[in-house]
């Protein structure tokens, strides 16, 4: 283990040291064990990302406020009252339904919770995320909850294959985020875009990118 302990240190201090300091680097987490994160924490790490909330709660009990949690995976409504509770920022909002269920549950812990859009940027039938010509009638809707705060955008990219392919969802996120912030809404704060993730962070923070949800790079790969 201390030869693995070593390498997540070194992986988290040779990426934070890369990306510009505005950038908020999120350790996917998925899979990985209380020791793993533990370390990644111990090595500067402020924000850990989760897709699933049943394998993040018994960590977030673990840890606790330390860090920021990021639900990151897509957020299913029977679970989101745990998400309310437990977690701190959702990076994937996709449906009206599912904004107005959350915000019903962070009313009820007196929480108001920063939230994201996740966009399908690539179109693709087997990913969730809202579809580009959708975002603006949606942003509008949630704009009007009183619990949820929406400060971006978020988007998946490629995970495999070249990073470079990546680069053109990146760059119709961003020109979605730069119409969305001014357009001036109410309740709404364009000051996240969630892009990247170990192949690719490079090219989305090129693109704009100030949050980037990196595992592999920082973990290694998964068993």
């Amino acid at each position: 283990m201390k030869k693995q302990e070593n390498k997540i240190i070194e992986s988290v201090e040779m990426v934070l040291s890369q990306i510009p300091e505005h950038v908020i680097l999120v350790a996917a987490a998925k899979t990985r064990t209380l020791e793993e994160v533990k370390v990644a924490v111990r090595a500067g790490v402020k924000n850990i990302g989760y897709n699933y909330v049943q394998e993040a709660l018994p960590i977030i009990n673990e840890i606790g406020s330390n860090v920021k949690w990021h639900m990151i995976g897509h957020l299913q409504t029977s679970k989101a009252k745990y998400v309310a509770e437990s977690f701190d920022w959702v990076e994937t909002i996709d449906s009206w339904h599912l904004a107005k269920y959350l915000d019903q549950r962070c009313q009820m812990f007196g929480k108001i919770m920063p939230v994201l859009i996740e966009i399908n940027s690539g179109r693709e039938s087997n990913k969730t995320g809202v579809l580009p010509g959708n975002v603006d009638a949606l942003v509008e809707k949630v704009s009007q909850l009183k619990n949820l705060k929406l400060q971006g955008l978020m988007t998946m990219g490629a995970r495999f294959g070249e990073p470079e392919n990546s680069r053109p969802y990146f760059q119709l996120t961003r020109s979605i985020f730069d119409r969305i912030a001014g357009m001036n809404l109410p309740n709404v704060e364009m000051e996240y875009l969630s892009m990247g993730m170990s192949n690719s962070y490079p090219i989305a923070i090129e693109e704009g990118a100030n949050i980037v949800r990196i595992g592999t790079r920082l973990f290694g790969e998964r068993s």
